[in-house]
């Protein structure tokens, strides 16, 4: 099939068509950054906004399934995250709509759930978003709802935070602490039960949701790890693997996000709210819903795609340690958070 992924060059993008282009499928990137991967000359690359519905005659030319995976994410403006991840969400759909295409897979988030008062969370479950990023994505959920009852077939992933190759992001902070020989502090002791996912994984939900009878993947689905543990636990592991006898530090959770927010009001932290408000909580959803219908079978754990996403950033330190932006592509600006190396 051929598959029009917006993002391409994203950290789900560039994972995604790798994945895609090892099954034997056709693949068009669509992304506002340039696809400077090793693959460039076995896809077809379009750089632009998704936004710009002049470049979607060529974006769709040929299109089987459609993988939206671009957004603006929460370090963007408020005006980039709406006109991005909702405007640009349903400019998409409209296309896809008036080409026929056959399907839209939509990449969305747990972060739909807000933050939760139990758990496991379930695709029922109210959807309060938390900051714009949050309220954004459940906005986008909304068009897709709406283009489904109107006959596209219309699958909606909503992942748990997934890392493994070419993620940096938040998740850099922990890798560069350990990296260098630091304890991590968490929020609270770090025995909250906390689910992350592979994008291994991820790209199966995918595959899953692309190939399957277009009646049962026509649905809402959480994706996550099946082995979860603690927070303190998964983090833990990177430490050990970095081979410094770093522990994970508790801190107190309440102080804790009271200087969180002023620092990020003040613009001195990468961290948003929906980050450090559930950081210390339980956080994990039912994947049965998604191993029942679709035959969803994770191979990894928590651990196991944080050690696989470690191991990429000590190969790739020195290219990747001198950069800086907003995407989970490149390492997220510190800010005040660096002094807290001073103390772990």
């Amino acid at each position: 099939m051929k598959f029009l992924v917006t993002g391409g060059s994203g950290f789900l993008g560039i994972n995604l068509i790798r994945y895609l282009l090892a099954g034997g499928h056709k693949v068009c990137s669509y992304d506002i950054e340039p696809f400077d991967y090793p693959e460039a000359d076995r896809i077809d690359a379009i750089l632009g906004d998704i936004r710009d519905q002049s470049l979607h005659e060529r974006a769709f030319d040929g299109v089987d399934v459609v993988v939206h995976c671009a957004a603006a994410l929460p370090l963007c403006s408020d005006e980039e995250i709406f006109s991005t991840d909702v405007g640009g969400t349903k400019l998409l759909l409209e296309t896809a709509d008036a080409k026929g295409t056959a399907r839209f897979i939509h990449i969305s988030s747990t972060a739909v759930y807000g933050v939760p008062d139990h758990h496991p969370l379930f695709e029922y479950d109210p959807m309060v978003g938390v900051g714009p990023y949050g309220m954004a994505k459940i906005e986008a959920e909304h068009a897709c709802a709406t283009f489904r009852k109107h006959g596209m077939c219309l699958p909606v992933l909503r992942p748990k935070s997934f890392v493994g190759p070419e993620r940096l992001g938040a998740f850099e902070l922990l890798y560069d602490f350990a990296y260098d020989g630091h304890g991590f502090p968490v929020l609270g002791s770090g025995n909250n039960q906390y689910q992350l996912l592979d994008v291994e994984d991820l790209c199966e939900a995918i595959e899953l949701c692309a190939t399957g009878d277009a009646d049962v993947v026509n649905d809402v689905f959480n994706v996550g790890a099946e082995h979860f543990g603690t927070l303190r636990q998964s983090f833990q592991a990177v430490l050990d693997r970095a081979g410094y006898g770093k522990r994970i530090l508790g801190v107190p959770a309440t102080p804790a996000i009271w200087i969180l927010r002023f620092l990020e009001a003040l613009h001195l932290s990468p961290l948003y709210k929906w980050i450090y408000e559930t950081a210390g909580e339980d956080s994990f959803v039912s994947i049965d819903k998604i191993t029942e219908k679709l035959g969803y079978a994770p191979k990894y754990s928590n651990e196991d795609a944080l050690l696989r996403n470690y191991e990429w950033y000590v190969a790739n330190h020195e290219r990747v340690s001198h950069q800086t932006g907003v995407s989970h592509r490149v390492p997220w600006k510190k800010g005040a958070l660096k002094l807290v190396r001073l103390f772990v």
